[in-house]
């Protein structure tokens, strides 16, 4: 590729239109395949050829002469599509990091939501059910510690438990109905020992 005249360089500084279309007739199929190599997407390329070539014009006036005008128009081309794609790369990144964030906070407001439909319904049992259920379910007691601790037969604390979880079954049969997370608790809270 014949190098790009000074007068056509200091004509595109100026601001001269044709001049700068003839500097981008001239470089653009190199260093659009450039951008298209480092980044892969075509769409995407395209994308940041536009803004190589805006920084590339916007740049002319800080052209030295130093190095061909290829060899510089090149470089501001690898830079500018490498700065995209760090930009890029940090923006999914946050995405991701907001996302997780995201479902996290969705799965700790499920997670309460259950967890307060749960206490609630626990509530709505017998003093004698509630007791059972809580000691047995949730503090992890043998039937036969139970008995011991409330004065009762250890067949009274399991009646008591089955009663419990049959209700608890109907008042929390709308969290296992519709697509959360409590299903798992309710089945772990219904299932029997």
């Amino acid at each position: 590729m014949p190098p790009t005249d000074q007068i056509t360089i200091r004509r595109a500084i100026n601001g001269d239109e044709a001049a700068l279309r003839s500097i981008w007739t001239q470089h653009a199929p190199r260093i659009d395949a450039v951008v298209r190599r480092l980044v892969g997407d075509p769409d995407l390329a395209e994308d940041v050829a536009q803004e190589v070539w805006i920084q590339i014009f916007a740049a002319l006036p800080s052209y030295r002469w130093e190095a061909q005008f290829s060899t510089w128009a090149h470089r501001i081309a690898v830079n500018r599509t490498l700065n995209v794609l760090r930009s890029r790369r940090r923006l999914a990144q946050r995405e991701v990091e907001i996302e997780e964030e995201t479902l996290s906070v969705e799965h700790e407001g499920e997670r309460a939501l259950v967890a307060q439909s749960i206490d609630e319904a626990v509530q709505q049992l017998s003093s004698g059910a509630r007791t059972v259920f809580v000691l047995h379910d949730v503090e992890g007691y043998t039937h036969e510690e139970i008995a011991q601790e409330l004065g009762i037969t250890s067949g009274g604390s399991k009646s008591q438990l089955f009663k419990a979880r049959a209700k608890l079954r109907r008042l929390l049969a709308h969290l296992v109905d519709g697509p959360s997370p409590a299903k798992g608790t309710h089945e772990h809270v219904a299932s029997s020992s």
